[in-house]
């Protein structure tokens, strides 16, 4: 019987998204400005995640706010 020596295999690298963004990253990802996602943080139409002192905000968050400015053709 053969026996595989899993630990010697290399898997694929994948690179793992984040849960979770700066508002800086999210306005990058978005295409929008800094402001605009304050804006959105201050008013509470956006979500975010505070721990510590860190600011977070969600991605599926920042992708369900995007899709609420959504409009029709």
């Amino acid at each position: 019987m053969q026996t595989i020596d899993i630990a010697s295999r290399s898997l694929p690298s994948r690179k793992a998204e984040p849960l979770a963004v700066s508002p800086a990253e999210a306005a990058r990802l978005a295409g929008l400005g800094r402001t605009t996602i304050y804006a959105a943080l201050g008013s509470g139409a956006l979500k975010s995640l505070k721990i510590g002192k860190r600011r977070l905000i969600a991605l599926d968050a920042l992708r369900s706010w995007l899709l609420s400015h959504e409009v029709a053709p």
